[in-house]
């Protein structure tokens, strides 16, 4: 069974930074892209950033581009997400996702973690 874990998040001040980890069990190798997602209270799960198999080609949702950087280590079976220069928008819950594929130019996942909570306060 594919698990998800998640870690790092909490609470910064704006401006601040966190730096989230996601460890995956249950699988010794992957091809597919991993990827972190976001909810905040009263909205839809939103897409946030996302990394090949490889770790050379990375996407980011327009709203945290240039702020957070997605990186991975297939050796540890994780996926990273440096956020630098927090914004109150973007405390949620961030989710970890594994075995994404691009559909049509939306991002799907079939492996999802438990979630991080992440606060970012004025």
């Amino acid at each position: 069974q594919v698990q998800l874990v998640e870690s790092g998040g909490g609470l910064v001040q704006a401006g601040g930074s966190l730096r989230l980890s996601c460890v995956v069990s249950g699988r010794t190798f992957s091809t597919y892209a991993m990827g972190w997602f976001r909810q905040a209270p009263g909205k839809e799960r939103e897409f946030v950033a996302a990394i090949s198999w490889s770790g050379g080609s990375a996407f980011y949702a327009d709203s945290v581009k240039g702020r957070f950087t997605i990186s991975r280590d297939n050796a540890k079976n994780s996926v990273y997400l440096q956020m630098d220069s927090l914004k109150p928008e973007d405390t949620a819950v961030y989710y970890c996702a594994d075995r994404g594929t691009r559909v049509a130019g939306t991002w799907e996942f079939d492996y999802w973690g438990q979630g991080t909570q992440v606060t970012v306060s004025s």
